[in-house]
């Protein structure tokens, strides 16, 4: 996955008919100013609420917050930039058993010695996998 995050970046590439696409004069396809560059730490620290408005009428949000948190923090943990373990710490809380299994690889990417010691207490499978990884 490296830094991707969401799945049409990968469409628009190889789609064909894309070396026909020109820029479009029409508003409504034009990329919102909040969804242009935002940081994989305000992406990572979004709620459902958060994330539901700031993907609203966007392709975006049929992935849900959860699954799409993942995705940031495979990109956090793919970037080796352990000043984002912040982000991360939180994370390995959530409510959502794929969000914590996801914080948990990142930790264990970013900063190793220090997830070790960040171990909670967890009962989903899948978590607990990703800590004996």
């Amino acid at each position: 996955m490296g830094n991707r995050i969401y799945g049409c970046d990968d469409c628009l590439a190889v789609c064909p008919w894309n070396k026909f696409a020109r820029v479009s004069s029409e508003a409504k396809f034009h990329a919102r100013e909040s969804l242009k560059g935002p940081s994989l730490a305000e992406l990572a620290s979004l709620d459902d609420p958060s994330f539901r408005a700031l993907f609203s009428k966007s392709p975006v949000k049929r992935i849900g917050r959860d699954r799409f948190v993942r995705n940031v923090l495979y990109a956090i943990g793919n970037s080796g930039d352990s000043g984002l373990m912040g982000v991360v710490e939180p994370l390995l809380s959530d409510p959502a058993p794929v969000v914590r299994g996801a914080a948990v690889w990142a930790a264990r990417r970013l900063a190793p010695d220090r997830a070790a010691a960040l171990r909670g207490v967890e009962d989903n499978p899948q978590v607990l996998a990703e800590w004996g990884a």
